[in-house]
């Protein structure tokens, strides 16, 4: 065979080597390339012909050549470093700190004694990075039965009422089986709102799921005891009075709850643009509206069904919401009498008998009356009012003869009539009256 012939036929098969210094580029090469490079030497080829067909280079060339027997690649023995010592420490920490090498060498320093560089933290981090997203990537996404298991979580958004810049704190809770979702918007993230949020989601769908999963907010945990949670009493009893039981997350896992945290990032992404509100209420509503008209009846990138369609197997396996009263209605509040022997419920006032004040009743809904109690004994009995920032005075709870100073406060109260209801704004300013409700 001529040598333009030989150039042919090679060039046909090109091998490519990666780029490396030239003894471990040499290590790498394999024995049918090895004997290859002999082969094309023997018939005469230069070394330059033989490194521009193999793609290698020449100096690799000249080296396989020089080395009458091959040998296979063996990893260099790993040099021993001054991080070795801290290896074990490294692989738990990164994943609570995103991999930041930066971090972990300042933690490294300032805690741990290492006087080593930077540089051997980022080389050492590096791999630990790979495997992470490795795995995120190759996990199995993990599903559950319908009426199993639904998710909640909470999303923050910047909005605008009118002119007003507000941030509305969005609930979400996602059946794990249909993807349905429940999503509503409240002012912050406190117990009451968490719990009125729960109980509108089972009134929505029909009842809980058999079991509710959490990542570690202080509202549902508060700590954890000998490995096991410690639960929000309030919260605790919630999950009790509905009949669910809570789960959370473990530490550093939030990928666990990834149904749910979709579900928020689909609220920001498709709800949110585009949209003006009046008001928080305004916000809501647009937001019931999408939830039916869109969110619902998509089709679901994993499930590639609409959670309606899916939905119609899991509504017969919930948990039937049969309470003739939502566990906040039933629970017992404990109120602080004002100065103006006024107390707090849902946003409405009611009075007390004016010698309480300063003193903390107990509020307890009895189908459609407040019963407030002090010492076990009932006080006040006012019907509940509909609507918000609403006024309900009996004036015989005011101080002096006939309820005086009671018609003088409200003139618009006849003596001895009950459950007067009076606007807000007749009254005084609202940053007088306002209380924050706080479940207990």
């Amino acid at each position: 065979m001529e040598r333009r012939d030989v150039l042919k036929v090679a060039a046909e098969q090109p091998v490519k080597v990666a780029s490396r210094d030239q003894g471990e580029e040499t290590m790498m090469i394999g024995r049918d390339r090895w004997e290859e490079m002999h082969r094309l030497k023997s018939q005469g080829m230069s070394v330059s012909d033989i490194a521009r067909i193999t793609e290698a280079d020449r100096k690799t060339v000249r080296a396989c050549l020089r080395r009458e027997v091959w040998q296979p690649y063996r990893r260099a023995p790993v040099t021993r470093t001054l991080l070795e010592g801290h290896m074990p420490w490294l692989e738990q920490r990164a994943p609570q700190v995103g991999y930041s090498a930066r971090i972990l060498f300042q933690e490294l320093c300032r805690d741990h004694g290492f006087t080593g560089a930077y540089e051997t933290v980022r080389n050492a981090v590096r791999p630990l990075r790979t495997d992470a997203a490795t795995a995120s990537l190759t996990q199995l996404r993990f599903e559950t039965g319908p009426g199993e298991q639904a998710q909640v979580d909470w999303g923050q958004v910047r909005v605008r009422f009118d002119t007003t810049p507000a941030t509305v704190h969005i609930f979400v809770m996602t059946l794990g089986y249909s993807r349905r979702a429940w999503v509503e918007g409240f002012v912050n993230e406190r117990l009451s709102h968490l719990l009125a949020a729960h109980e509108h989601a089972f009134e929505h769908f029909g009842g809980p799921c058999a079991e509710l999963l959490y990542d570690r907010m202080r509202t549902v945990v508060l700590g954890s005891a000998e490995g096991r949670p410690r639960w929000n009493p309030t919260f605790d009893a919630f999950a009790r009075y509905w009949g669910f039981s809570p789960r959370i997350c473990r530490p550093y896992r939030a990928k666990t709850k990834g149904k749910v945290e979709s579900g928020v990032k689909y609220v920001k992404r498709n709800f949110l643009p585009g949209r003006s509100f009046r008001d928080l209420e305004d916000f809501n509503e647009q937001l019931r509206q999408w939830n039916t008209l869109i969110a619902d009846v998509r089709i679901h990138g994993t499930t590639h069904q609409r959670p309606i369609d899916r939905f119609a197997a899991e509504a017969g396996v919930l948990a039937t919401a049969t309470r003739a009263m939502s566990f906040v209605q039933a629970m017992v509040r404990e109120r602080v009498v004002a100065e103006d022997w006024l107390i707090t419920v849902d946003a409405n006032r009611y009075s007390v008998p004016y010698r309480l004040i300063g003193k903390t009743v107990q509020v307890v809904r009895n189908a459609d009356r407040w019963h407030i109690t002090y010492r076990s004994e009932l006080v006040a009995d006012h019907p509940v009012l509909c609507g918000r920032h609403q006024l309900s005075v009996l004036p015989e709870h005011g101080p002096g003869a006939g309820g005086r100073n009671a018609r003088r406060r409200f003139p618009d109260a006849a003596a001895g009539q009950e459950g007067v209801v009076i606007p807000e704004v007749e009254i005084r300013d609202l940053a007088v009256y306002e209380q924050t409700l706080e479940v207990a």
